[in-house]
This record gives structure tokens, sequence and C-alpha cells, in this order.
């Protein structure tokens, strides 16, 4: 009975284990994960050495000069030439006359001769103004003045008659003196007739209303049809002179002792006037006159050009940006105003040696005319200098020169040995001898 029943409970074992196949999915898994751990483990190793050898490796070059290689730069020789010294200023073009056209008469405007914006010259025909009225108060006074005339020569004839009479002692001498005041009276009325005549006259030719001066004129402000008087404030029309024109800027208090004596001396100088924004040039003048007082409040004085403006360039309260020639200077130390540099130690250059290394010289600058600059002390002339590639020069440094003035420097074959040198050092860092740093021209 035992024996069975342990036999059974053999039997019976295996039915209450686990599953056979149970350990094998787990152990499965177990290298599924291990195996992905891996691979990341790895890639996170291939992204950490990358990384770093991005980190470690020399920066890319800035601009045209790699780090550590033979820079490249563009020259220029110190020549002499003519500065101009020029001061600017900020103007604006006033005309030499503005008008507003006003009515003297009183009456109906009929008619417009004029288009708004039109140029036009002086006398042209602008406006009229019905004359009719005062073509018949002239007719009145010149009737007026034929019965007084009549009158006077029947005075006249009178006097003659009494002094004949008071001669001969026929008539009283008192009544022939009386009849000569009796003339002079009728003289005045005449006279004060004629006047009126002459007044209505005057009314007539204000009716018609011309242009007083030469220039454009502006925007219409009365209408045909409207009762315009000599009281009304408006106008007309405003006319503005276009030629010549001028334009008042102010300068400096202190370039005044370099303006006023050639003033004086009877020397003109030269103004040219810009547009707004500094670029084209609008018309060139000359200094007509100078105010008579410094402005306390901003330190300048105003000063008056006058231009022909033929192609009406110049346009009335624009504003534009004035250039007054003060004087030349005549064979001045000019390098290009790039190749001057601002530091610590204030303006200076950097020179090109013969041996193709550049040194470091201070300069104390003068003029500046566009793209040239007026070297008082510290260069002379035949000397280069760098006007091209600055940024990453120093002290003692190798360079080529790729452009000297505008046109290429020698081959590499007539360089110095100090660019030799140089191209070793581009040899080491792998790059051909002949072959221009990365950038360079």
């Amino acid at each position: 009975m035992d024996e069975r029943t342990r036999k059974t409970d053999d039997d019976l074992a295996p039915d209450v284990r686990r599953p056979a196949s149970e350990p094998d999915v787990k152990t499965q898994w177990r290298s599924k994960f291990r195996i992905g751990a891996a691979l990341i483990a790895l890639l996170l190793a291939f992204l950490t050495y990358q990384t770093v050898r991005w980190v470690s490796s020399a920066p890319p070059a800035a601009g045209r000069f790699p780090q550590g290689g033979l820079q490249t730069v563009g020259a220029a020789t110190v020549v002499l030439g003519d500065i101009r010294v020029i001061v600017n200023a900020l103007g604006t073009v006033t005309p030499l006359a503005t008008v507003t056209v006003q009515t003297q008469i009183n009456g109906q405007l009929t008619e417009v001769a004029f288009t708004e914006g039109q140029l036009v010259k002086k006398g042209d025909f602008l406006a009229q103004i019905d004359q009719r009225p005062y073509e018949i108060l002239k007719a009145q006074f010149q009737g007026q003045l034929a019965h007084d005339e009549g009158v006077l020569s029947q005075a006249q004839m009178d006097l003659k008659r009494y002094q004949t009479l008071a001669q001969q002692n026929s008539i009283a001498r008192q009544q022939a003196d009386n009849q000569v005041f009796v003339v002079q009276q009728d003289e005045g009325t005449v006279k004060q007739d004629q006047a009126l005549i002459d007044a209505q006259t005057l009314n007539i030719t204000y009716c018609h209303i011309v242009s007083p001066i030469t220039g454009r004129v502006g925007l219409r402000l009365v209408d045909p049809g409207n009762y315009v008087q000599t009281t009304s404030s408006g106008g007309l029309a405003v006319i503005t002179q276009l030629q010549p024109i001028t334009v008042i800027f102010t300068l400096p208090e202190d370039d005044l002792p370099e303006i006023m004596p050639q003033l004086n001396a009877g020397k003109t100088l030269a103004v040219t006037a810009y547009d707004r924004a500094n670029l084209h040039p609008l018309g060139t003048g000359l200094v007509s006159a100078v105010d008579n007082q410094v402005d306390t409040t901003t330190g300048t004085v105003k000063v008056r050009a006058q231009f022909d403006n033929t192609d009406n360039a110049l346009f009335p309260n624009q504003f534009v940006n004035a250039r007054l020639l003060v004087k030349t200077l005549q064979n001045a130390v000019t390098v290009p105003t790039p190749a001057v540099q601002r530091g610590s130690p204030g303006a200076y250059v950097y020179v090109i040696n013969a041996d193709n290394t550049v040194a470091v010289r201070p300069i104390t600058t003068g003029a500046v005319d566009g793209n040239l600059t007026a070297v008082n002390s510290g260069l002379a002339a035949g000397e280069r200098v760098v006007i091209d590639g600055t940024d990453r020069l120093r002290d003692g440094l190798h360079v080529i020169v790729a452009v000297d003035n505008g046109q290429p420097a020698a081959p590499a074959a007539t360089r110095s040995k100090g660019a030799g040198r140089g191209q070793n050092q581009d040899q080491n860092s792998g790059r051909p001898q002949n072959e221009a740093p990365a950038g360079g021209q």
C-alpha cells in the first residue's frame, strides 16, 4: 500500500512542477536586453568620441585666414597727393524769394490763367478781376475833367479880358486880381480830375494780375467766381523762386578762423549739396554770406551758399547735406582710410617690411577725404601698409601680399625667405607649398 502510494506520488510529482520551457524564455529576454544595452553603450561611446574630437580640433578659419597659417593681406603704397579739407554740415534749401500773390483791388475773380506747379516768368499773366466797375468810374471822371477844363478855359479868358480893362482903368484893379485866383482854383480842379482818372487807370491795371518774379507756382488758393478783397490773408497763389536758390547750413564756431580770412580776402569757397542719404550730389555752389553772430545756444553760425540750380535738383525746404571745401592740402602723405586702425595706442597702421613681416606703426592722422586719409607723422611716401586682412595680424607676423594697390602680387618664387618659411609652416599643416591659405585671394 505504501509503495503504491509512493509511486503514485512520484508519478504525480512532474504534474506539480513548473513547465520545462519557462526558464528558456526568461534566458532569451535577458540575452536580448544585454545585446541592446551593449549596442546603446557602443552608440554612446561613438557619440562621445566624436564630440571630444570636434571640441579638441582647431576652430575653422575666420574669414580668409586659417589658424596658424600664413596670412594673406591686401596692401597699398603710401603716396603723396592732394587732400581736400571738407567740413560737413546739415542744411536746408531756402529760396531767395517766396511771394504770396495778393489782389490789390476788390472785385470778382473772373479768370485764373495758371496751373498748379507751373513754371512762370516775371510778368506772365496769372489772373483777371472784373474791371468794368473801374472803367465806368474812369469814364465818369473823364467827363468831369472835360467840364472842369472848360471852366478853366473860360476863367483864363476872363483873366486876359480883366487885365486889359484894368490897364485902361475901365474896371477895378481888385476884380482883375481876383480873377487870377479863380484861374488857379480851376487849374487845381482839373488836376484833381486827372488824378482820379489816373487812379482808375491804375485800378484797371491791378485787375490784370501778373507774376512778380520768375519761379514755380504752388497750389491754387482761390477759384474763379470768388469775390476777392485786399484784406484777405490767403492770397491767390504762392510763387517760389528756384533759379538761383540757396542752401542755409550751420557750422561750428571753431571752423570760423579758417573760413572768415578767406572770405574777407575775396576768395570763393565751394559748397556741394548732397541728398538726405548723403549719397548723390545735387549741385555745387558758392558761399554768398555768413551770419553776423554766433548762436549762443548751439555754438554755430549760419552760412548761405548760392546754387544756379539749372536742373531744379534742389527743392525749397529740402533737407540736404552740405560739404564746404575749406582748403586743399598739397603733396600730403596719404594712405587709404581702411589702413588706419584705432586702438589703445591711438591711430596706427600695419607696415609691411622688406621681408614680408608686418610691424605696428603709430601715426598721427589729419584730414579725411573720402577713401584717403592724410598722415601728419609716422609714415613716409613709398612704404607699404596693410589695407585688407588686419583682423588676424600681430606685430612681426609673416604675410602674403595678395593685392598691392589693386594689382596682383608677385609670384611665390620672387617672395623673400621669410615668406618661404611661412610656406614651410603651411606644408607642416598639410597644404601644398604654393597653395594660399583657405579663403585667400
